[in-house]
């Protein structure tokens, strides 16, 4: 995904989830849930790529310590299309800051991927397998 995409879409995140933000103290870990609809028959595939391309950047982000846990989960029956989604990455960050970190993963970039070109052109890839794709960040409610 291109930089500048990137940027405009957390904005926008951050923006659509300011009440939820507010309530969150600083220190607390941030959870969002990242939901991708893939276009039929290509679910297996953008998991493989989503693997290989950006799973190892989350890694290194937990290594690190911003990223607390990463859990991917895939539907085992199917929904009706306007409410199905073929993959869901929950995402435990340290805080919010590290949460919307447009840079969380850039000192990475060139260490796991010598040819940022080929990463690039597999990442364009895998994004036109996508139909939608959306991020919700959650807060746990206290029962």
């Amino acid at each position: 995904m291109k930089p500048i995409l990137y940027r405009i879409m957390l904005l926008l995140l951050v923006a659509l989830c300011s009440t939820s933000m507010y309530a969150q103290s600083a220190n607390e870990p941030a959870v969002i849930e990242n939901y991708y609809k893939v276009k039929w028959g290509y679910a297996a595939e953008f998991i493989e790529l989503w693997k290989k391309n950006h799973y190892p950047f989350l890694k290194k982000a937990q290594e690190k310590g911003d990223v607390l846990t990463v859990v991917a989960v895939k539907p085992s029956l199917h929904a009706g299309e306007e409410t199905r989604w073929d993959f869901k990455v929950t995402i435990r960050f340290k805080n919010l800051q590290a949460a919307f970190d447009p840079n969380l993963t850039a000192p990475y970039k060139k260490a796991l991927y010598p040819d940022l070109e080929k990463l690039d052109k597999d990442e364009q890839h895998r994004f036109s397998l996508l139909l939608a794709h959306w991020d919700v960040l959650v807060e746990e409610i206290k029962l």
